[in-house]
């Protein structure tokens, strides 16, 4: 593939189907610009206006920005009461993230299993891990398709646990027809570059609760009484309390504007993700030892954040094997993700009740394949056909 090759985001000149590809339009550099042209750079109408439209979107009542994904799980958690001593449930394939939010709370992250069909966590394993200890559960909606929520729901219920669910990969994803993010106490989003919008860096929790939206604007901003703008409209612009310890974990107006800007394709975007995951699929599921991803039922949407193939023992060659006959052929492709229980961190300073079995042989076989709103078929066709030649 010579014609028409989009950079590689590490400059490299090889690559000829890179891994992802941010989508940063003209619109959006010019609402940085205009933003930048503002005095006021942080806590100003840009971030109001964001968290209104981010609201409507997900349908929730509450949206409070922040500096990203990671940090809307430490507040949610916190806003829920999580403390030293506590024990967290968490999916062991997913991204770090989600088990340092909970160690940053002094709580302990608990390992619970997967399903080998999609990878989400395992409702099974989320039970064998419910201990005296256990405060809360915090599903993951892995490569942008929704958990079982009704089942982790009535799991939560019945042993009175907090649900925070980590909608990093979940833009626009549903279940029942209702957006993620509202079947727990909040949702936690990422805008992160590789997601399916971006402000470079920041991030958004969603609520339905006043009490705990109160809290997480205190707290995003050091556990101050008044935001930067209040602070300065009445009285003394010092004369500010603190009621409880909190954090800079703020999203600033340079990103709110560029966050304004991109959800308004969001929409475009994710039906781009969506069509080209149904080529990847119509195209590799004939393919012997070539395991494609679960179609979703018309009750749910699946936002496709990542695109993930399973390689199976019929195919010829192993994971790592295909990864590096691929990079060979200039195609960026990614694995999503080492387990939890594999990292040394987590093995000293983590938990686990239950078999990790399947999430141990899912990761010996997932491949995340190039997936952007503007993949092209050419790309695409790239792709398939190396993969299709490369199977023994």
């Amino acid at each position: 593939m010579k014609n028409n090759k989009k950079s590689d985001v590490f400059g490299d000149s090889s690559i000829n189907v890179p891994f992802v590809v941010p989508m940063i339009t003209p619109d959006d550099k010019k609402s940085i610009t205009n933003a930048l042209n503002s005095r006021l750079l942080t806590d100003g109408p840009l971030l109001k206006k964001f968290e209104t439209k981010f609201a409507k979107f997900t349908g929730s009542k509450f949206a409070i920005g922040v500096s990203n994904a990671t940090a809307a799980l430490q507040l949610s958690l916190l806003a829920s009461g999580i403390s030293e001593g506590d024990e967290v449930i968490v999916p062991d394939i997913t991204f770090v993230a989600t088990a340092n939010a909970v160690m940053a709370t002094g709580a302990t992250p608990v390992l619970a299993d997967i399903e080998k069909n999609d990878i989400n966590i395992s409702v099974d394993s989320i039970k064998s891990n419910i201990t005296p200890k256990t405060k809360a559960i915090i599903p993951v909606h892995f490569a942008g398709k929704s958990c079982d929520m009704k089942k982790i729901v009535d799991i939560a219920r019945k042993n009175d646990l907090v649900i925070v669910e980590d909608c990093a990969h979940a833009i626009g994803t549903k279940y029942n027809r209702k957006h993620v993010g509202n079947f727990g106490i909040s949702g936690c989003f990422s805008f992160y570059p590789t997601k399916n919008m971006t402000t470079i860096e920041g991030g958004m929790i969603i609520c339905n609760s006043k009490k705990i939206a109160k809290y997480l604007i205190s707290c995003r901003n050091h556990g101050i009484s008044k935001t930067y703008t209040q602070r300065f409209s009445s009285g003394l612009p010092w004369d500010y309390d603190i009621k409880q310890h909190g954090y800079n974990f703020r999203l600033d107006e340079i990103r709110s504007a560029m966050g304004l800007s991109q959800i308004k394709k969001l929409h475009e975007w994710n039906k781009k993700r969506n069509n080209a995951a149904n080529y990847y699929t119509n195209n590799l599921k004939s393919i012997k030892g070539v395991e494609t991803p679960l179609n979703v039922p018309i009750s749910e949407k699946h936002s496709w954040h990542l695109y993930v193939i399973k390689i199976k023992n019929s195919y010829g060659l192993n994971r790592n094997h295909l990864f590096k006959k691929l990079l060979e052929q200039g195609i960026r492709t990614s694995v999503h993700y080492k387990p939890l229980h594999n990292f040394s961190l987590y093995q000293k300073q983590a938990k686990s009740f239950s078999s990790l079995k399947n999430s141990s042989g899912v990761y010996a076989e997932i491949l995340s394949l190039p997936l952007y709103p503007d993949i092209s078929k050419k790309e695409q066709d790239f792709v398939i056909s190396k993969i299709k030649y490369f199977q023994k």
